[in-house]
């Protein structure tokens, strides 16, 4: 037995501790990792291949196409159908994964042996997979990949830890998933064998790819904590170096006892053990720039100088945060007082912009925000804060907005006359114009009715809109005139308009109704106030009395009709209560004196009937004695 073999024993017994071997479903260490201590890549390159090593799949090996049953190494999946896409592995240019079609029969399709472990240790064993045939292939009946995960001892009799993916189906677009195990090895053991077995039978899909298989150390979980409980710290660089106590705290899951070595980093990805740091605690020295620390663990001293027998805690970041720059002003701004105007600002990525009402102090106005939404004209100030540590600019950024009154403008409602045009204006001088119709005038002229708008623009491009609505007034029509007892009353055809009335043409009166008229030859007019037109008519008044007297005193003892004498061809028909006719006057104006084959009849009513060409009026009328 060799020097180097006899301490990785030592190393071995030391940190082993004894715990029952358990069939463990998929899973991922809960405490803290090592770094890796066995990756499979599969490398880079754009030839397939190389073919896997002898022993590791019963598959065929294809620098082509993979049909069932067979497996390429390729930097594409650009197979069949199937979904085109890059390996999983960060930053890898023209990286390679294993790409197997599943054969027919459902089996073992991959085998490898991880040496180089320590007896009675926890690892977590993880990989890569991606169903690379697309969803609705297959007429919707594609076969989803299926693989079991197992972990044997190296004698191939002892399963360690097995676990199934289940059916992962079809997708739209391609995506890796990471699956894993954690397991541990058994007294006497330092190496495991890795199986991959596909349950799913062959056929149209079951086609995967895999990348980036890794085993690691599972250790206690270890986080790292200052004396503000804190497990990171963002200080900015104007309020001076930074120091501070830093304390590891594992979680007793894996680990019974702890050894501690401190490193420190500058990016988070390099690492350094700071010498003579061993203890659960360090005190950082007094920092000026961004460090990272973490802390290896192991259950003694001697396992810390090996990644094969640690594992490293959470990261610790101290965050020294330069002074953000004062954000630069997008420039002042005149805005209209109807706009929806803004002051801005520009800062560089992960910088935040807080908006004030004062150069110093002041009250905050809107947070997180480039932009502001002043509602008042006047000065505001951006101040600059860094995402990280909130630390601030060392002064603040004015930026002004001046709000431009807009065009004063004044609505109006207009008429004009029938068959005339009318001159609508903007009233305002020192503008530009831009009416509905398209015209570019202050004025404009318009023979028809509806809405006219006109938008004014001043020289600070601040724009009002003033609308003006034009009714038109039609020539008066005479729609209706009657006679109601010794009443003559007009109407109109015109809804618009400001009219007044006469019945001789020389004096008017606004309303339409001239009451105890004597019977007679009228002309009758009607103009509109505001010279929109005029209309006149001769019209004969008829006065058709309620009731007569023919007892003799020479006053009302004929029914007579008034005015009835001005038509050349008319007739009077006079009727009793049962229609019997009574008396038929033509063209006369001597009236019905209330007898009949010249005997007077009695007080009654009475009802006639006037013919006035086509016209015919009926009524009644009452015979007093």
């Amino acid at each position: 037995m060799n020097n180097f073999y006899k301490l990785v024993v030592l190393k071995c017994i030391i940190l082993g501790f004894t715990i029952q071997t358990i069939h463990a479903q998929l899973g991922f260490c809960t405490g803290n990792s090592g770094d890796p201590i066995f990756t499979e890549t599969f490398g880079s390159g754009t030839i397939a291949g190389p073919a896997l090593g002898s022993g590791i799949t019963t598959y065929l090996f294809t620098n082509g196409t993979p049909n069932d049953g067979s497996y390429t190494i390729s930097n594409r999946t650009n197979f069949f159908n199937w979904h085109d896409t890059q390996d999983h592995t960060p930053n890898d240019v023209n990286g390679k994964s294993l790409i197997v079609n599943a054969d027919f029969t459902a089996g073992e399709f991959y085998r490898r042996t991880v040496t180089g472990l320590c007896e009675n240790t926890t690892y977590e064993f993880s990989a890569w997979l991606i169903n690379l045939l697309p969803a609705g292939s297959c007429n919707g009946n594609g076969i989803p990949i299926n693989v079991k995960f197992e972990i044997w001892d190296a004698t191939d009799t002892n399963l360690l830890a097995s676990g199934d993916t289940g059916r992962i189906a079809n997708k739209t677009s391609p995506v890796w998933e990471q699956y894993g195990l954690v397991f541990q090895t058994a007294p006497g053991q330092n190496a495991v064998i890795l199986k991959m077995l596909n349950n799913e039978v062959g056929g149209c899909g079951n086609d995967l790819a895999i990348d980036d298989i890794s085993f690691r150390t599972c250790g206690d979980f270890i986080e790292i904590r200052d004396p503000e409980n804190a497990n990171n710290i963002e200080a900015c660089a104007v309020n001076g170096a930074v120091t501070t106590l830093l304390t590891a705290t594992p979680d007793f899951t894996i680990y019974q006892t702890h050894a501690y070595q401190w490193q420190e980093s500058l990016d988070g990805l390099n690492w350094t053990d700071i010498i003579g740091e061993t203890n659960q605690s360090i005190t950082t020295p007094a920092l000026t720039n961004t460090t990272y620390y973490r802390v290896k663990v192991a259950e003694d001293a001697i396992n810390l100088v090996n990644q094969l027998y640690s594992s490293v805690s959470e990261i610790f970041d101290i965050l020294i945060i330069e002074q953000p720059l004062d954000p630069i002003s997008n420039g002042d701004v005149q805005a209209c007082v109807n706009d929806l105007k803004q002051v801005s600002v520009t800062v560089p990525m992960n910088t935040l912009v807080d908006w004030y009402d004062s150069p110093v102090g002041g009250a905050l106005l809107q947070e997180d925000s480039q932009v502001y939404d002043p509602t008042a004209a006047g000065t505001y100030y951006a101040e600059a804060r860094s995402l990280l540590g909130n630390c601030l600019s060392a002064g603040r950024t004015p930026v002004s907005i001046q709000f431009i009154d807009l065009p004063l403008v004044t609505d109006e409602n207009l008429t004009f006359c029938e068959n005339e045009t009318i001159l609508l204006s903007a009233n305002l001088q020192n503008v530009t114009y831009l009416w509905n119709t398209g015209e570019i005038t202050e004025t404009i002229t318009a023979s028809t009715p509806g809405i006219y708008t006109v938008q004014v623009t001043n020289t600070v491009n601040c724009s009002s809109t003033k609308t003006i609505n034009l009714v038109q007034i039609d020539i008066p029509k005479f729609k209706e005139i009657k006679s109601v007892d010794y009443d003559i009353v007009m109407g109109i055809e015109n809804e618009v308009g400001d009219f007044e009335y006469s019945i001789d043409g020389f004096s008017y009166q606004d309303a339409p109704i001239f009451t105890n008229r004597e019977a007679g030859l009228y002309t009758i007019s009607v103009r509109e106030k505001n010279g929109c037109g005029f209309m006149s008519m001769d019209y004969i008044h008829l006065v058709i009395p309620k009731f007569f007297t023919p007892n003799g005193d020479g006053e009302n003892d004929t029914f007579v009709i008034g005015g009835i004498e001005f038509f050349s061809d008319y007739e009077v028909t006079i009727y009793d209560r049962y229609g019997k006719l009574l008396k038929s006057i033509r063209n006369v104006a001597n009236g019905w004196d209330g007898t009949f084959n010249t005997k007077n009849l009695p007080a009654s009513d009475f009802w006639y009937k006037i013919t006035i060409g086509e016209k015919i009026v009926k009524g009644h009328f009452t015979l007093k004695r």
